[in-house]
């Protein structure tokens, strides 16, 4: 029993220790990201609000600005005022009267579709003070430039590394993969 006590101990006092050097190794590793970004692709102009709200959205067609707001735990103003400079850039489209496609959100089967709360009623008519957002071409076209050049980034990165440091890395995928998930949870 006292070894258990010990282990379970140990494995407390681990929690403590890597906490504080892990967010410090995720706060360097995402500026370290923006720059490399900035810098492999300085004509892209678009901040990393902008391309993170561009990327909610090719996620989520269809999308209603409230929606944005809650899924990236921006105020709605800020949400607004990202998307009234990349509506004029021509990077979103809007579609008044909170039309959805079929399958996604708004539309029949998907969230605040008919039957579901905020959707239609039950004429089949979208609510006129609303809009829905679909990336244009040219936002689809920025998305996925931004994930080419954040994957280039990362693949140039790896191979200045040792093998061990890739097999590391590579063994540590799942586990960092749920510490997201964990960090996600504890925003809902």
């Amino acid at each position: 029993m006292a070894s258990a006590e010990g282990n379970a101990a140990a494995g407390l006092l681990g929690h403590e220790q890597i906490g504080p050097e892990l967010a410090d190794i995720v706060s360097r590793l995402r500026r370290a990201m923006r720059r490399a970004a900035r810098a492999a692709d300085p004509a892209l102009g678009l901040s990393v609000a902008q391309l993170e709200l561009l990327s909610c959205m090719a996620e989520h067609p269809g999308v209603r600005p409230s929606q944005l707001a809650r899924m990236l735990r921006l105020a709605p103003s800020s949400v607004a005022t990202l998307l009234g400079g990349l509506q004029s850039g021509g990077y979103v489209r809007r579609t008044p009267g909170g039309l959805r496609r079929p399958g996604g959100p708004g539309g029949p089967g998907g969230p605040g579709g008919p039957g579901g709360p905020g959707g239609p009623g039950a004429d089949g008519t979208g609510d006129r003070r609303t809009v829905s957002l679909d990336l244009s071409d040219q936002g689809a076209a920025a998305v996925s430039r931004w994930h080419r050049v954040n994957e280039e980034i990362i693949q140039a990165a790896l191979a200045a590394l040792s093998p061990r440091d890739r097999a590391a890395l590579r063994d540590a995928a799942p586990a960092l993969r749920d510490l997201s998930s964990s960090i996600d949870a504890q925003a809902d």
